[in-house]
């Protein structure tokens, strides 16, 4: 008995001994961690959504502490002021970014080339001979961008085309790389003038198979005087930097493809200016 009782109190004395020897260790080694990381964390959203490029909110404070990303680097925050407030540096502009589907060809405006039968994949539809719509540029409404949505931001509409709630939308980027055709990008929040399409076949073979894709015929770049729009691969691209909501590509466009919300002012401008 006595042997058993004096194990158990060099057992319990060697507990105490190593939990303080751990104890002493983890204060003089412990790695400092900037106050500021903190602070930081609980000023982004908090989404975890990695957009940013890095490991969650966490990884994002980090990165702004250590000066290797820019306070507006989350594009959730519309909000960077208390972030610059905390770095002491100018607060930088934060422009909210949403998803945007560059497709509006959907069942009634898009020919297609056979049934298609099988998974609701997006990228499974597009390996099988390029997908079942004849414009292989086209959103394939299976909803692959909806699965990979942590958000429920996005749905496929009676047309069989992908539509974004802006109102959920993070801007984390999921539906982005979840496309197969490279249709969804991320853009300003709101109602910027965007070319929704991505075909850069000629008109006359868009013509063929949807009636709302872009043709290349060049009269958006004519209208525009801020010098907004090329062409690039038969297809019209607008610099939202260098567009001032004037309207005229809109109004001119003979496919309708150019949507966005106009200056209401220029374009009464430019209608009584005859352009």
């Amino acid at each position: 008995m006595n042997t058993v009782i004096a194990a158990v109190l060099l057992l319990t004395g060697l507990g105490v001994l190593f939990g303080i020897g751990l104890a002493v260790a983890s204060r003089k080694l412990a790695v400092e961690t900037d106050p500021r990381v903190d602070e930081i964390e609980r000023l982004l959203p908090g989404a975890n959504c990695g957009a940013c490029g890095y490991p969650g909110c966490r990884g994002l404070a980090e990165a702004i502490v250590e000066g290797s990303a820019p306070v507006n680097a989350c594009p959730v925050s519309t909000d960077c002021a208390p972030i610059a407030e905390v770095m002491g540096v100018e607060a930088l502009a934060c422009e909210r970014q949403v998803a945007k589907v560059r497709c509006i060809g959907g069942k009634k405006e898009a020919k297609e080339r056979f049934a298609y039968v099988g998974s609701k994949d997006c990228f499974a539809a597009h390996q099988l001979a390029g997908g079942p719509k004849a414009c292989e540029y086209g959103c394939l409404g299976l909803g692959s961008c909806v699965e990979a949505c942590p958000f429920s931001a996005i749905s496929i509409n009676e047309n069989g085309l992908a539509v974004v709630d802006e109102e959920k939308c993070t801007g984390c980027g999921q539906c982005v790389s979840a496309c197969p055709r490279d249709l969804i990008a991320l853009l300003p929040a709101g109602d910027p003038v965007t070319v929704y399409c991505r075909n850069t076949e000629k008109g006359g073979v868009v013509r063929k198979i949807c009636r709302t894709g872009c043709i290349g015929c060049g009269i958006c770049v004519k209208q525009c005087d801020q010098g907004a729009i090329t062409l690039e691969n038969n297809l019209a691209v607008i610099d939202p930097e260098k567009c001032n909501r004037c309207g005229r590509c809109i109004a001119k466009c003979p496919v309708k493809v150019i949507h966005g919300t106009v200056d209401e002012k220029l374009t009464a401008a430019a209608v009584s200016g005859g352009k």
